[in-house]
């Protein structure tokens, strides 16, 4: 028993010890009760501009009270949100075709192929009653598809679908792209996406559409319109009583659909509208579609959808433990009352609820019967139907289930590359054009980043010390941009050479501050090290927040935070990396500042070094080579995507922003592609040409060091050739 008991504390010794070891090079962590949440700083900070931003808005909101304002408040948003998802493209032919037909007791199923950009093709099935008066026409609904794979062939929306039929209603249903028989990144052995579902096959192209400057809710917002379009075509169909519902992701886009096209009389948005602060008060910001660039940031929020549809009718269908806050409805339907009531039209708004989660219920079908059949002039029983639902083969429209193997045709992305290009050669022309090149990429850095000039007056704390060999390790921690901090460890060497370096490690500043890492190498050569945890980062992160476009460890939804509120994260970042080169620059024995980045944090290191010129010299390791590389290529590391700039290639890319550096030195090692891999050469030379040119045309090229990079490289051999 002595042994055994003996065995059990020598064990919780050496758990205490490793314990001790494994934290001794946090700052914050575990020993500063006020930032026990720091992990979720990243979160915290973009949410609280977005609030902040919002509550502003809601102020302006309630001094409205004429139908005049309200009116011009309608027009602020019609531009508003014409001008943050657009253009659209030109209508072109939607050469629709009627492929195949299933006859049923009471209805027809004509299953149709258009398409809403020429090769872009729209899977879509009309459910026509049977008994309509050759001369009446009858009332339309258009009704899409939340989150499903299956698209509109969910039996949850077929069941919907079906009962409107029954009802009188003509019923025209669409695939979503990245849906049901539209999957861009379908693998045809598995029968499945290999991006892993509907948000994801909205999200990975989507954050290709963001970088470009679009969005992929413009890409389904358009399909939409098309649809009305192919709609009003039909014989059957009075194209003066034309309605739209849909759950979930269905309430999203006929939210957005309605919002951007007159020709809807009505709609009801299912399990959908709150308002953005409840929402990320919650569970944060959705997938790709579900969020507009900026949308925060120029004053609108989600009840807009409905207020410039005002006074056509609209229902708000939700339910009281939805995944979209319950009291965010309420909220937005108390603000959307509001114009109704100056319009005369109280009646042509309400509100449908019952309490169940994200899900149909029998009483919210009922009542948005009721609501379609009064307001699209439709009258008779409201009552749900039990109904006979089509087969799997009966409700497949293409030849073998999926466009991609049967069409083939444009995505999402070779819809999106198309239009980088045109945006890189446009901007390309202006540049050259200009004679202060540089000037305009960093004014354009600066606006589209959203880069804050940090404020260089706060104090550090420190948090500790301890000494190994004779080098120093201090601890701190800095107020960053908002209310969070960022934690830096400070190690000085024995012999300080006068030359400090900014370490930006990807996985943290422990990992290479360990014995045996890079930190310790640079430091026995005589440089003072800061190696800090940026925003999301090792200490600070990634946090609890994983969100529904979490791609390869990756939460792309935290991206979008900062997209709606005009932000980037790497335009945080490398304002808080320019603060720390400030302390390092009250350090009155140092006299030159280098910074050192490694992979998917080379952005962050390069927007700081174009913004500070303190930074005298700055090395690259692994980086990704352009932004364009994320968005002419088919696929892309996930990891990169926090440090891309929405709306980027119309201003700037990372080479124009290397070379604006020059004469100062510059060292990229083993530059790769967007997908963190030399799989394209050619892209990366031309990228690595544009730095060379730049550096050239200032007379600095002995100034850029371009090596190679191969498995067998070491930091040490590399560095002791460039840094000393």
């Amino acid at each position: 028993m002595f042994r055994t008991l003996l065995s059990i504390v020598l064990l919780i010794v050496l758990a205490c010890s490793n314990l001790g070891a494994q934290n001794e090079l946090d700052v914050v962590k575990n020993s500063w009760l006020q930032y026990s949440d720091i992990q979720n700083s990243l979160y915290h900070h973009l949410a609280d501009q977005a609030i902040d931003l919002l509550a502003k808005r809601s102020a302006e909101i309630k001094n409205i009270n004429t139908l005049q304002e309200w009116q011009k408040r309608q027009d602020y948003i019609r531009t508003t949100l014409t001008e943050i998802v657009g253009p659209f493209p030109e209508k072109t032919p939607l050469n629709a075709k009627i492929v195949r037909t299933i006859e049923k007791e009471k209805f027809r199923v004509e299953h149709i192929i258009f398409e809403s950009q020429p090769g872009f093709y729209v899977t879509s099935s009309l459910y026509i009653p049977k008994g309509l008066s050759k001369k009446a026409k009858a009332p339309a609904i258009i009704y899409c598809s939340g989150h499903s794979e299956d698209g509109y062939r969910s039996p949850v929306y077929q069941y919907v679908i079906t009962n409107l039929v029954l009802k009188g209603f003509v019923v025209f249903a669409f695939d979503p792209v990245g849906q049901g028989e539209r999957l861009e990144y379908y693998d045809k052995e598995k029968g499945k996406s290999t991006a892993g579902g509907p948000t994801k096959e909205h999200s990975y192209p989507g954050n290709q559409a963001f970088i470009t400057g679009s969005s992929q809710a413009r890409y389904m917002i358009w399909d939409g319109i098309r649809a009305i379009d192919y709609l009003v075509t039909r014989k059957e169909v009075d194209p003066s009583r034309i309605g739209i519902t849909g759950r979930s992701g269905g309430g999203t886009q006929s939210s957005y659909i309605a919002a951007f096209d007159d020709r809807i009389y009505a709609s009801a948005p299912e399990c959908y509208i709150t308002t953005f602060t409840r929402l990320l008060q919650t569970m944060g910001n959705q997938d790709a579609e579900q969020n507009f660039p900026r949308f925060i940031e120029k004053d609108l929020d989600l009840p807009d959808l409905l207020s410039v549809r005002a006074p056509k009718p609209s229902l708000m269908i939700t339910t009281t433990r939805d995944i979209f806050s319950i009291q965010g409805a309420r909220e937005a339907e108390a603000e959307v009352n509001r114009i109704y009531e100056s319009f005369g039209k109280k009646e042509n708004f309400g509100r449908a609820e019952d309490d169940t989660s994200h899900a149909s219920t029998l009483k919210n079908r009922e009542a948005m019967y009721a609501f379609f059949q009064k307001h699209l002039n439709n009258p008779g029983d409201s009552k749900d139907q039990i109904v006979n639902l089509l087969t799997k083969d009966e409700l497949r429209v293409t030849s073998d289930g999926q466009i991609s193997t049967s069409l083939g045709g444009e995505t999402v992305f070779s819809l999106n590359r198309k239009d980088a290009l045109k945006i890189i050669a446009k901007r390309e022309l202006f540049l050259n054009e200009n004679k202060s090149k540089a000037d305009v990429v960093l004014n354009s850095a600066r606006k589209l980043s959203g880069y804050i000039e940090p404020d260089k007056n706060d104090m550090p704390v420190f948090s500790g010390r301890f000494k190994k060999d004779g080098i120093s390790i201090e601890k701190y921690y800095v107020k960053g941009e908002g209310d969070y901090v960022i934690p830096y460890i400070l190690t000085v060497p024995a012999k300080f050479n006068g030359k400090a370096i900014i370490y930006l490690d990807p996985d943290g500043k422990s990992v290479e501050s360990k014995a045996g890492g890079k930190i310790e190498w640079l430091v026995k050569q005589g440089f003072m090290v800061l190696a800090p945890d940026l925003i999301g980062m090792g200490e600070t992160g990634p946090g609890i927040f994983q969100g529904d476009a979490y791609i390869d460890g990756e939460s792309h939804n935290l991206w979008y935070a900062s997209i709606v509120i005009g932000r980037s994260i790497v335009g945080i970042r490398a304002a808080d990396v320019s603060k720390l080169v400030g302390l390092l620059k009250q350090e009155v024995s140092v006299k030159e500042i280098i910074g050192i980045a490694e992979k998917e944090l080379s952005p962050v290191l390069l927007h700081a070094a174009a913004f500070d010129k303190s930074i005298s010299a700055i090395a690259l390791l692994e980086p990704y080579s352009s932004y364009r590389s994320l968005v002419l290529n088919h696929f892309y590391k996930s990891s990169n995507i926090s440090g891309a700039v929405p709306a980027v290639l119309a201003g700037y890319d990372l080479p124009l922003l290397a070379g604006s550096l020059a004469p100062r030195r510059l060292l990229i090692a083993g530059p790769t592609d967007g997908n963190g891999k030399s799989e394209n050469p050619e892209m990366i030379n031309e990228d690595m040409n544009v730095i060379k040119q730049l550096y050239k045309e200032n007379n600095a090229e002995k100034a850029f060091n371009l090596k190679p990079v191969n498995s067998d490289w070491k930091f040490e051999s590399l560095m002791k050739e460039w840094i000393q």
